[in-house]
């Protein structure tokens, strides 16, 4: 799902609470759901997590390798 599709069902209650948890504002949300605005790696996993991984961060960001750190994280547990 896209983080369009995942804020537009929300009320404006619901989407201000969203976004305080995201660290972040309803406007820089909207900029990037609707595309002009790009999300930060932080922000994208802080998206991920607070969706409950319905906005996953490789659809914010497929720019990123997100399965090598994925894969990495339990190696770096072990260290």
């Amino acid at each position: 799902m896209n983080l369009l599709d995942y804020m537009k069902p929300l009320n404006k209650a619901e989407l201000d609470a969203f976004a305080e948890a995201c660290d972040t504002s309803t406007g820089q949300l909207k900029q990037i759901a609707y595309g002009h605005r790009r999300a930060g790696a932080a922000l994208a996993i802080s998206i991920d997590r607070h969706s409950g991984g319905k906005v996953p961060c490789e659809v914010l960001r497929p720019d990123i390798d997100w399965g090598y750190l994925r894969g990495s994280a339990g190696g770096l547990e072990a260290a």
